[in-house]
């Protein structure tokens, strides 16, 4: 009888878990190292006091990624997690006073942002109808495959997408493109948003990114019972019921290379592997787990996307005019990002994003208080003087958000943690903290991002959002799926 083919997994981020159990389906043996004594990477949770949070990620998008893991194992997802659909994606609130709900129902939203923002019902038709093609001519090419096999570029969808490369906006940027297409101040600061999305700059990342409010318009939004963890929660369930192995607080200290090909790894003694995916940081994988290989220099030096400073506040008080998830906007949205890439600072005015669980997760908070997730985005870690720049941040965003509520916000402080990009990096080993891998600030940045295999080490290969095809949730998923779709079992 044939042995079992050994296959090694080194961090168990969502990429991670994705990959174990997609592996695990196919026939391997699976282990997987993870340096924290939990599962999820930066899709985590803490707790303080009665407050429970939700660490990391806090958008919850294409939960149809995330279900056909479990559909792929021949499960169904509902055994393991349910989630809800948010009626209201996002509130929104301006320096001058204005408010703006964005409603998950199309046709709500569009009238509420004609009467919010004066504009015509045509122009945002027009906008999600060119949102939608962006996404149907490129989502094959970009999301779905590996961007670095040449089989991606043999087919019709992505010739289509190529006769098609004229409307997607690859030679303007996101703000050009929402100028172009929306005109009015607000909402185009609104649209612009969405280069955080992938930690980018919406004056820098392309306007293809525009495909990303079909995304948020058409899929929806949700939240799954128990918060985000529940999804991190799941996917562990599974990958534990289908035979996967977990060493937890098992740091991998290097991935071993014999004769142009990964055949295991060290932790605390030699483990040997007939494939070795590595879901760490590309950057840190190359320097610390295989330094003595060539490392490709130009790719580990792109620039790399946002980062952020997080703090978990519980709030001894309930504010019926906020929702899950809240976005607080700086008055001059160019001043914010170029102070984050090319000053590498915070500026004095930058958006805060609010988020709170309990407005949907039962017992996040004690009756009457809330849970706020309060975060704005930042620089990677480059060296700055972080303790003055979060004694600064944190008063501002007090100030910015007692005026918008009027509520005096720091009296309402029970309890505090804060996250910062040197926190990130340390728990996360994601190069400089980022939150993304590498930013979007090019047009060709999704060629650019590392590729899902080694071309230089049979044997080893790479998922997560620091390569193919990025950061957050859903493309984390991909990222998984993409890799099992490539490693054989024979």
């Amino acid at each position: 009888m044939d042995r079992r083919k050994q296959l090694i997994v080194i961090g168990s981020g969502v990429a991670g878990l994705v990959a174990a159990i997609r592996l695990r389906s196919k026939g391997f043996d699976v282990l997987v190292f993870e340096a924290n004594g939990y599962p999820g990477g930066k899709l985590s949770e803490m707790s303080l006091g009665a407050y429970r949070f939700d660490a990391g990620p806090s958008l919850f998008t294409m939960p149809h990624f995330v279900d056909e893991v479990f559909e792929s194992a021949g499960k169904d997802p509902r055994d393991y997690y349910r989630y809800a659909r948010k009626k209201i994606v996002c509130k929104y609130f301006y320096s001058d006073g204005t408010r703006f709900t964005a409603f998950a129902d199309k046709d709500q939203y569009k009238a509420e942002a004609s009467a919010v923002f004066g504009v015509d019902v045509a122009v945002l038709d027009r906008y999600f109808r060119r949102s939608k093609l962006k996404y149907d001519r490129t989502a094959d090419l970009f999301l779905k495959s590996s961007l670095h096999r040449v089989a991606t570029y043999l087919n019709k969808k992505t010739v289509s997408a190529i006769l098609d490369i004229g409307k997607l906006g690859l030679y303007r940027s996101l703000h050009e493109e929402n100028v172009r297409m929306l005109g009015q101040i607000q909402l185009v600061q609104l649209f612009d948003r969405y280069a955080t999305y992938n930690g980018s700059s919406p004056y820098l990342t392309p306007g293809v990114m525009s495909m990303i409010p079909h995304l948020e318009q058409h899929y929806g939004t949700f939240i799954p019972e128990g918060g985000m963890i529940s999804i991190t929660n799941a996917l562990y369930r599974l990958a534990q019921e289908l035979g996967v192995a977990f060493q937890f607080g098992s740091r991998v200290k290097r991935i071993v290379i014999e004769n142009g090909r990964a055949i295991g790894v060290e932790a605390d003694t030699f483990h040997p592997a007939d494939v070795v995916v590595s879901n760490m940081d590309v950057v840190p994988t190359y320097r610390t787990l295989i330094p003595e290989q060539k490392a490709p220099e130009k790719t580990l030096a792109q620039e790399r996307s946002s980062s952020a400073v997080i703090f978990y506040w519980g709030i001894n008080k309930s504010f019926p005019e906020l929702d899950l998830h809240n976005i607080f906007f700086a008055e001059n949205y160019q001043e914010e990002f170029d102070a984050i890439f090319r000053q590498k600072t915070v500026a004095d005015d930058f958006t805060v994003y609010v988020n709170i669980s309990s407005k949907d997760v039962t017992g996040d908070a004690p009756a009457g208080c809330e849970n706020w997730f309060v975060m704005v985005n930042a620089p990677g870690n480059t060296g700055q003087n972080w303790d003055g720049l979060i004694e600064k941040i944190r008063a501002r965003v007090i100030e910015k958000l007692s005026d918008a509520l009027g509520f005096d916000i720091a009296a309402l402080i029970e309890c505090e943690a804060i996250l910062d990009p040197r926190t990130i990096e340390s728990k996360t080993s994601s190069y400089q903290g980022s939150l993304y891998g590498a930013a979007s600030n090019d047009r060709m940045a999704a060629f650019l991002r590392h590729p899902n295999f080694s071309s230089d080490i049979r044997g080893l290969f790479f998922c997560g959002g620091s390569v193919h095809p990025g950061g957050g949730i859903p493309l984390c998923v991909l990222s998984g799926k993409i890799v099992a779709d490539m490693i054989r079992v024979k």
